[in-house]
């Protein structure tokens, strides 16, 4: 078997590499903000002028870190404690929203029970962060909806109102209308299935909808309340799909939006509090824990920059959404350091305390996971599933979950076989990016694409080889905000899963005849060095070795360029190819295609 390269923090127990990695880290920006103040910059941004909404709360929490891991016998805790207050003082007229204010009171609650919040904040402060942190101000008290917010942020008022509860600042009856409202949100919009709809109903799931439930049930832990029977099957179900994804260097979820370390992050997230509610089995915590070891070395290893002194996810050829833009880079190392330290506290708490990593993840995962899964997100009008294939050390999840508002033509929601490495979408791409997807220019000059309304999905295996079915009796009419229906033309696709190659085949079929414009179609490579003969591109370089297109009249193939923009969260891609055929009426049936072929990763030793 194949076996990924892993560096050598992979095999050091997790708590290990929180106390001698990320807590330092940490220690760095404590005191880079006690010298630079209001000043403070990360490479080159000047982070507490960035309008990052969130910053003040997770500054308080990153440096709550650093304050609650001093030993209270310590002669440099009162130092720290004077420069956390200082900085409090520093960040207290900042704008802090909904995410900040739940990070702010979780540090506040932290240093409480520590016996610190009076050392660590001056009474006038405390006052005015009571009244600053405050559900009321992303959530209607009167009706209790969230004030023009997505659908997981119920679970962030709940939190808020219980941790202000905690601290002695309101009564349980707001926590316990909250938690009513978040729960019966989540079972009204989760559906049968138990994976939460990103909108309120119209269809699209990405990386949140399986994560969101492992924090519900987080928040219960650390607000002391017990997680219910129900919750907890329902967490069941995400810790199946992500060690259904897991990937023994660390990967976790690459499709969706802000993803980058948020994907691998998420997927920690969820076997960590999975692990300590008992929801795995003792053999799959021993994996789980390993994995986290993984993302966290990966972490530390890929995506944090030493020279920076940071998390990168804008530089190396990267790039994320907007909403994660370099403006927020203060924030985005607080907030993702947080995560992999809450991770460890559940995993020290479940009995992993300086245990050492399993050496043997990549075959255990070989061993027990399916080689093909298919996870139902919704079904009626329209479907939403999610498609996992593994083949050896490869895992391919091919999400069909674009429905609902903003996101359906950005390329990380197109129904693609998404794998790191071989096939990837580019963060807010918009229409014009048509990454394995055929696009129709009609001569109206609408553009569609088979993006958003799957129906009639069907799947099935034969001696190795799988493949996914589905249908649309519309195309996605691209340039708006939402989706929209267009049944001048309706697809039939089958993907068909073997070792090394992935097949994709469309039939189109247009309602009545059309005069098409353009037809287009793009594969943007990691692999290098192409050479385009008769439809199929070779590489010389990279993981893809063959790329195969049918029924187009054009192929060309050329390196990409810096200033080209297509990078995806992980690196640049490397080539692009274009497949194009002439303006033609379309009055019959047309039958596109692609097919890539991808070698193995290179054969590794894992390390003792």
């Amino acid at each position: 078997m194949h076996i990924p390269h892993l560096p050598p923090l992979a095999y050091v127990p997790l708590d290990r590499l929180v106390r001698e990695q990320l807590l330092p880290q940490l220690g760095f920006f404590f005191g880079k903000l006690r010298q630079e103040r209001g000043n403070v910059t990360l490479d080159g941004v000047p982070a507490l002028q960035s309008n990052d909404l969130f910053l003040p709360g997770k500054i308080a929490l990153g440096l709550g870190h650093v304050v609650l891991n001093t030993p209270a016998d310590a002669p440099e805790l009162p130092e720290r404690l004077q420069t956390y207050r200082d900085i409090a003082d520093l960040t207290l007229a900042m704008e802090n929203q909904s995410w900040g204010i739940y990070y702010y009171l979780l540090a506040l609650t932290k240093l409480q029970q520590a016996g610190l919040l009076d050392r660590a904040l001056a009474p006038e402060a405390l006052a005015t962060l009571r009244r600053k942190l405050d559900w009321r101000t992303f959530v209607r008290e009167a009706d209790l909806t969230l004030i023009d917010l997505p659908t997981n942020y119920y679970g962030v008022a709940f939190a808020v109102a219980r941790l202000r509860m905690m601290l002695g600042w309101e009564g349980e009856e707001h926590a316990a209308s909250l938690l009513d409202k978040t729960l019966a949100h989540y079972d009204r919009y989760s559906g049968e299935f138990g994976f939460s709809d990103e909108t309120e109903g119209e269809g699209r799931f990405d990386r949140y909808s399986i994560l969101l439930i492992a924090e519900i049930c987080q928040r219960f832990v650390l607000t002391g309340l017990a997680v219910p029977e129900r919750l907890k099957r329902l967490l069941r179900r995400a810790a199946d799909v992500v060690l259904n994804l897991a990937h023994a260097s660390g990967r976790g979820f690459c499709f969706g939006r802000s993803i980058g370390p948020y994907g691998d992050s998420g997927a920690v997230e969820i076997l960590s509090v999975a692990a300590y509610l008992n929801v795995l089995t003792d053999e799959e915590k021993h994996y789980a824990y390993t994995y986290a070891c993984h993302g966290v070395a990966r972490y530390l290893d890929f995506w944090f920059d030493p020279a920076m002194h940071s998390v990168d996810m804008w530089g190396k050829g990267r790039r994320t959404d907007l909403y994660r833009a370099k403006h927020r880079i203060l924030g985005e190392n607080f907030s993702l350091i947080h995560q992999f330290i809450s991770a460890n506290a559940l995993w020290s708490d479940a009995g992993f305390e300086g245990r050492e990593p399993q050496p043997d993840l990549q075959a255990w995962l070989a061993r027990t996971q399916p080689d093909f899964s298919l996870t139902w997100f919704a079904r009626g009008r329209h479907e939403r599933a999610l498609v996992i294939c593994r083949d050896e050390t490869d895992v391919f999840t091919l999400p069909l979950i674009n429905g609902g508002k903003s996101q359906h033509s950005n390329s990380p929601y197109y129904p693609l076989p998404f794998a790191e490495d071989i096939v990837a979408g580019i963060a807010d791409s918009g229409p014009a990016h048509a990454q394995l997807l055929p696009k129709f220019t009609l001569a109206d000059g609408s553009q569609l694409m088979g993006t958003s309304f799957m129906q009639r999905i069907a799947h099935g295996s034969e001696g190795g080889h799988h493949w996914v079915r589905y249908e649309q009796d519309a195309l996605n009419q691209l340039g708006g905000y939402a989706p929209v229906e267009d049944a001048r033309i309706r697809v039939s696709t089958r993907y068909d899963f073997a070792p090394g190659r992935i097949t994709r085949t469309d039939t189109y079929t247009p309602a009545q005849p059309l005069e098409v414009r353009a037809l287009d179609l793009e594969f943007l490579s990691f692999s290098a060095g192409p050479r385009t003969e008769a439809g199929a591109t070779h590489f010389e370089r990279g993981r893809v070795q063959r790329f195969e297109a049918q029924g187009f009249e054009h192929c060309s193939a050329s390196p990409t360029r810096p200033d080209d923009g297509f990078k995806s969260p992980s690196g640049p891609m490397k080539t692009r190819v274009h497949c194009s055929r002439a303006p033609f009426t379309f009055h019959e049936p047309l039958t596109l295609s692609w097919s890539i072929t991808y070698g193995q990763a290179g054969r590794a030793t894992v390390h003792p």
